[in-house]
């Protein structure tokens, strides 16, 4: 039996990833991640950079991609739940423009992987939350890019409850829409 389950989504690419958790009275023991058991399970990338980032409830972080520097990503949340979601990028693609979404919690240890070619970002729905990822490439300042998070033609479905309120970095409001993406 593999250590890790692998789902694929409508989207071709992205996968979503349940590891094997071995549990006792003690607590429990994963593998996070294992360059073997993911080629396997045909995600064969070198990630060269671990990112760590904590936000609180109502944080909206995205819709991120780096544009000349594109990253394959591993993300998972280590303490709360967040809704993850990727956005199909890629020129040429059947899925182009559409997006996925995901919940990753601390609690059922799903990981995301989102290849190059994607924007990606996700909303807190917990107290607090610490996120966790994987890059297959180094973060370039310069290089970053980003579509505003409620595109009417992007469309996502961001499950925000009633009452709460959305909490953006600046730069995070100013981003383009996919129209102007699409060029």
């Amino acid at each position: 039996m593999g250590k890790i389950t692998v789902e694929t989504c409508e989207i071709e690419g992205l996968k979503v990833i349940t590891p094997t958790v071995f549990g006792d009275a003690r607590g429990y023991f994963m593998e996070t991640y294992n360059y073997n058991d993911f080629k396997e399970a045909g995600i064969d990338v070198e990630f060269v950079q671990d990112n760590q980032s904590s936000s609180r409830y109502g944080v909206l972080r995205g819709l991120h991609f780096q544009i000349n520097y594109p990253q394959d990503k591993l993300v998972r949340v280590v303490n709360g739940e967040v809704f993850d979601v990727a956005v199909d990028l890629r020129e040429g693609s059947a899925t182009y423009g559409k997006w996925f979404g995901v919940i990753l919690s601390a609690e059922n240890k799903k990981q995301f992987f989102i290849p190059k070619g994607f924007a990606h970002g996700f909303l807190v729905l917990s107290e607090n939350a610490e996120f966790t990822y994987k890059c297959s490439d180094f973060y370039h300042p310069n290089d970053e890019g980003g579509l505003i998070w409620n595109d009417p033609d992007i469309g996502v479905e961001w499950p925000v409850p009633e009452g709460m309120e959305l909490i953006f970095s600046e730069k995070d409001q100013k981003w383009g829409s996919f129209k102007d993406f699409r060029r």
